[in-house]
């Protein structure tokens, strides 16, 4: 029995470390802020409920492991109506906050919905068999090949789409993700707040050369993005 009680200190412990611990570090762009708190807010609920299943558990493994001769569970109304009154709470909770994300415009873009603030950088990602042609439009068409340049703290739209088959367009550090789908463009909308280089790749099983569509996006700094737009102005 001591060893029980032991080992459930212990992980109470180690439950508590883990919470107590400040989980605060920089989010690379708007999009992973949303949905990391999101993860945060989801951790909080999950942590108590996986202890309180595992502590029942053990329990009634410790105290019911000599008994031979088990009667059966009797009906508690009172236990059944307050799980299903907690369980509804859980999943309002769950409902409220994720639908808090969802609808926010860095998560998931409504294109109807005009957003002229900040004067937004917009970049067209086109993906093929087997790459990326990224362009800025607004900007007298530069095309990059596979290099975004962004600059940071300023709203970003990447409008994504291909040119012949189903690719994806996927940032994991900065929590951009959105299929390519061949004549439709899906809009990513994002704010960028940590400078850096940032791997992407092709999330859709493309053919044989998939493993080979990668892209980079760079955030830098609004001076370092307009002396870059001026270097590639120059170079047509």
């Amino acid at each position: 029995m001591r060893k029980t009680r032991s080992a459930l200190a212990s992980l109470l412990s180690v439950v508590a470390v883990v919470l107590l611990a400040d989980p605060v570090a920089a989010q690379t762009s708007a999009s992973a802020e949303l949905i990391n708190g999101l993860n945060g807010k989801l951790l909080y609920i999950a942590i108590p409920i996986t202890i309180l299943v595992e502590v029942i558990l053990i329990y009634t493994v410790v105290k019911f492991r000599n008994n031979d001769d088990p009667s059966p569970t009797k009906e508690n109304r009172r236990l059944e109506i307050t799980w299903t009154i907690a369980t509804a709470i859980i999943l309002l909770f769950v409902g409220v906050s994720s639908y808090g994300v969802l609808a926010n415009d860095n998560v998931t873009y409504q294109p109807q919905v005009e957003d002229a603030a900040g004067d937004p950088v917009v970049v067209e990602a086109e993906a093929f068999q087997w790459g990326w042609e990224m362009s800025y439009p607004e900007e007298g068409n530069i095309t990059t090949g596979t290099e975004i340049v962004i600059p940071e703290d300023r709203p970003v739209h990447i409008r994504v789409t291909s040119r012949d088959v189903i690719h994806g367009f996927h940032v994991p550090e900065m929590a951009l993700k959105k299929d390519a789908m061949p004549g439709q463009v899906n809009t990513i909308k994002t704010v960028p707040y940590e400078q850096g280089t940032y791997q992407g790749y092709c999330t859709e099983y493309c053919g044989v050369s998939h493993s080979q569509m990668y892209f980079t996006v760079e955030v830098v700094s609004e001076e370092e993005y307009q002396q870059w737009l001026d270097e590639q102005k120059s170079d047509e």
